[in-house]
């Protein structure tokens, strides 16, 4: 969606219409999957607690409203139910049970302490998908541990490859894994109702943090099993592959060069107006200049401390060399092809105005995924889906409204 959407803007048209996908998230991993479900036309209904998702309360705000949220939650109808009350558990056992797909997020064995478990609701719901994204998974001896994104990295040896090897492990200062991981719970929602047009069933998807996480390290799984490698922090570079690294520009800015074969190798030492050093000894051939990295290194970082960053761009490009300036926030706002691409499509929130939100992503061509609408407030359609989707009438829901079952706020 290019162009500012009113938030009446008609239904979606994208691959997932007619699925409907109950959120019994909070923070990212979760909210992420259902949004992105949500992006391609599932309707979803997102159920917060009393007090909210925290991620309500995470990133920048203008003023009350989170522009995190604004996002993050898009696409969604958002209902607030109190799930410590028999009445807030009877009202999302019956919206699970008329759900295609149910994505939640609770520490194992919450789910069936709250008698919202799998086995229970596929008896009277055959069809229902339920995605259980967690740190540790469903089942092992660690399945009962907290586990937030970071935690899950540092389990499964991501964090110790993250950052410079003579400095402590680094920080992503994204929530990676958490994406990850919801990636893998859309793919795994959807080879479950793939399976389900088959076999009229649904199954359980059972996603964990650490699991996402540890799929990076593919490349050193057989390598420390095979021939005792143990890998560790090698900074910006590649490893066993050079000229790949980030390199200081006259500017003080930063360019990524990648030279991964040795025609790509000449193009880049032609630009810099030295050819011979395709004879260096320590520069002949792709394994031994993987051998010879800050060597390597050395020789290309001389050259782009005498030139900007634009102009080390607009040089390599010619020359079919994969390159790019460290982006800021600035530089992607003021890129053409973020906007080409439509990844910064301004949305219309009823108190903020036009938002930008990221863009959809994969691009489908025949089915793509829009943005109706920006992440709802809390309890905005609470009334709504009760009345909707459970044929509660305006009086039911007032008295669960006063008894403090669900809540509501005006949108």
């Amino acid at each position: 969606m290019s162009s500012t959407e009113p938030l009446d803007s008609p239904v979606h048209s994208g691959p997932l219409v007619g699925y409907k996908v109950l959120e019994l998230c909070s923070t990212i991993a979760g909210p992420a999957c259902a949004r992105m479900l949500a992006d391609f036309g599932a309707d979803v209904i997102k159920v917060e607690p009393p007090g909210g998702d925290p991620m309500r309360s995470m990133g920048k705000h203008s003023g009350d409203i989170s522009l995190y949220a604004a996002t993050l939650l898009r696409n969604k109808r958002a209902i607030a139910v109190d799930l410590k009350t028999v009445e807030g558990r009877k009202i999302v056992r019956e919206l699970a049970l008329k759900c295609d797909v149910l994505v939640e997020n609770f520490r194992p064995g919450v789910m069936e302490r709250l008698g919202l478990d799998y086995e229970s609701l596929s008896q009277e719901n055959p069809g229902l998908v339920m995605v259980r994204i967690s740190g540790y998974g469903q089942t092992g001896p660690y399945k009962d541990r907290p586990g937030y994104g970071a935690i899950c990295e540092a389990f499964a040896g991501v964090r110790n490859l993250t950052g410079d090897p003579d400095r402590p492990p680094a920080r992503v200062a994204l929530a990676t894994t958490d994406y990850l991981s919801a990636v893998y719970a859309c793919y795994g929602t959807s080879m479950a109702l793939l399976s389900r047009g088959k076999t009229g069933r649904g199954q359980v998807v059972d996603v964990a943090l650490y699991e996402a996480a540890f799929s990076q390290m593919e490349a050193y799984v057989p390598a420390f099993k095979t021939i005792d490698f143990v890998p560790n922090r090698v900074g910006s570079n590649l490893p066993n592959m050079a000229p790949n690294s980030l390199y200081l520009t006259k500017d003080g800015g930063y360019v990524l060069i990648a030279a991964n074969s040795d025609a790509t190798f000449k193009r880049l030492i032609a630009v810099m107006g030295q050819p011979e050093l395709i004879d260096h000894p320590k520069m002949s051939s792709i394994r031994v200049r993987g051998q010879n990295i800050a060597f390597c290194n050395e020789m290309v970082s001389a050259w782009t401390a005498q030139h900007d960053g634009v102009e080390i761009e607009r040089q390599l490009l010619e020359a079919e060399v994969p390159v790019s300036r460290v982006y800021t926030m600035p530089d992607i706002f003021a890129d053409p092809h973020f906007q080409a691409r439509d990844m910064l499509p301004q949305v219309e929130h009823p108190v903020l105005g036009p938002l930008t939100h990221p863009g959809v992503v994969p691009k489908l061509s025949s089915t793509p995924g829009e943005i109706l609408h920006s992440g709802p407030n809390f309890g905005e359609n609470t009334r709504d889906v009760l009345r909707d989707e459970l044929d509660y009438s305006a009086t039911q829901i007032d008295e669960l409204i006063e008894q403090k079952v669900i809540f509501c706020s005006q949108s």
